[in-house]
């Protein structure tokens, strides 16, 4: 099974998805992997999450780092990681949650918002800690403040992020990026895996543009 660092050392970016049904969310999983997305994460709030997840890691996708997210308690920890998810991301720093999934064996991403909120993640033993809302925490400018006295935790902002946004958040010296509806779109809704198709390709151009400029 390919692991969250080594998707995220293929592309740094995870794909989110958030789904009011489960009618097109295989084929939108699959078509973020035949397009060069290595790490998503299946939010416990769409329908059909778990099955998703067992789904992909039990051979439905390959090269790909699964997880769940939208991770609000233990019971649900247990539940997705039964499924087959590697990693676990909350909204918010919920130590029932990180110390399940450490209990579990599974990096977990905690969501935080403030200095303190992200120290308080790490020290409980975030693998990642996913800045949330980055967008409205005022952009990579944000997370390179947080960055200065904090070098040592990995970020992961998430939220309000664009495709043409991932290149200066990349800079900042995030460890990757999570993108949601910007990149997903109405896919898991409509089905138009072609549209998705152009937005990921787009995605992972330009960011191994931005690798190949050094």
């Amino acid at each position: 099974m390919t692991t969250l660092d080594e998707a995220l050392a293929a592309l740094p970016v995870i794909a989110i998805i958030r789904a009011a049904g489960s009618r097109h969310l295989n084929s939108a999983l699959e078509t973020l992997a035949d397009t060069g997305v290595r790490a998503m994460e299946i939010t416990m709030t769409t329908p059909g999450a778990a099955e998703a997840i067992r789904w992909a890691t039990g051979g439905g996708l390959q090269g790909v780092a699964v997880g769940a997210g939208t991770v609000l308690d233990a019971a649900s920890a247990r539940q997705a990681v039964d499924a087959g998810a590697g990693y676990l991301i909350t909204p918010a720093v919920l130590p029932e949650v990180i110390g399940e999934a450490r209990r579990l064996g599974v990096p977990v991403l905690p969501g935080a918002f403030t200095p303190t909120e992200i120290v308080q993640a790490w020290s409980q033993g975030a693998a990642l800690v996913k800045v949330f809302p980055a967008g409205a925490a005022g952009g990579p400018g944000y997370v390179k403040d947080v960055r200065a006295p904090l070098p040592q935790i990995p970020l992961v902002p998430t939220g309000g992020i664009r495709i043409e946004d991932v290149p200066g958040y990349l800079q900042a010296g995030v460890r990757a990026v999570g993108m949601g509806s910007p990149l997903l779109g109405d896919a898991c809704a409509d089905g138009d895996t072609a549209a998705l198709a152009a937005r990921a390709k787009r995605l992972v151009e330009i960011v191994g543009r931005r690798g190949s400029d050094g």
